[in-house]
């Protein structure tokens, strides 16, 4: 049983540590965010987990206060060698393959190194930006900025987590948005990104079975609904049975 006065955690802050029901080594993570106090083990085997509410000092909501009027958008300027969709036609041949949309997803080229360029929204405002390589150069997908955000694509109220940038426009549309970590392990700026949304899809390639689960279980300290849709393909060749998963719990979710 876990008693949360045992552990002094302060507004905003994070600790981890050894699991007290598992004894897993620094699997357990405890946070506060504005008085609601959550709490996680990592270990796929161990099923602690939950939260409560905590009292707040007058100096946490202060802080508080200071740090939300200090949370702006990350100071970023995107490369002069990055521009607005110019990519002639291999950039074309690229998006049509993958069935994209370049004008829709605001796409942009790079002159320099030859990579279409997926920018990182916050806010209104590119705060990042991530490129993929049209060519065989390393490495294929380069990050222009530090801001640790994911990569999005649509506007909807249910996130659906994807490894690349392709996959999550192929996913973001109707009520869902793609949400690429490009790659396979989640960050804190994950964490803080995904903690917006009520429900969450993981929805990994199938070679990373391994890893969605053990990433479901982190998330759940978070969104209150995290599920895993099991694909067959990787969610960008829009193989046809994962796609009808995928409308599927569009229509069961119903956002």
């Amino acid at each position: 049983m876990i008693n949360p006065n045992d552990y002094d955690v302060a507004n905003g802050e994070t600790k981890r540590m050894n699991c007290p029901v598992c004894k897993g080594i620094k699997t357990f993570s405890i946070t506060n965010n504005m008085g609601s106090l959550v709490w996680n083990c990592y270990k796929v085997s161990c099923t602690v987990g939950g939260g409560t509410r905590v009292h707040l000092s007058a100096d946490d909501i202060q802080a508080s206060i200071k740090g939300g009027a200090n949370n702006a958008s990350p100071t970023f300027e995107m490369p002069q060698y990055v521009v607005q969709r110019s990519g002639g036609v291999y950039m074309n041949r690229w998006c049509a393959r993958w069935g994209l949309d370049a004008d829709e997803l605001g796409l942009m080229y790079d002159v320099k190194e030859d990579r279409v360029v997926f920018p990182v929204m916050q806010n209104g405002k590119i705060v990042d930006a991530t490129g993929r390589t049209l060519t065989k150069r390393i490495p294929k997908w380069k990050r222009y900025g530090n801001s640790g955000l994911p990569y999005t694509s649509g506007c909807g109220k249910v996130a659906v987590v994807v490894e690349d940038c392709v996959s999550a426009a192929v996913v973001g549309y109707g009520s869902f948005v793609g949400v690429a970590l490009l790659g396979t392990s989640l960050q804190d700026s994950h964490r803080r990104y995904l903690a917006q949304f009520s429900t969450a899809i993981i929805a990994l390639d199938p070679d990373a079975l391994k890893k969605t689960l053990q990433m479901a279980k982190e998330l759940r300290g978070h969104v209150s609904d995290v599920r895993v849709l099991k694909l067959d393909d990787d969610i960008k060749y829009r193989n046809p049975t994962d796609m009808e998963k995928l409308d599927a719990l569009h229509r069961q979710i119903g956002e």
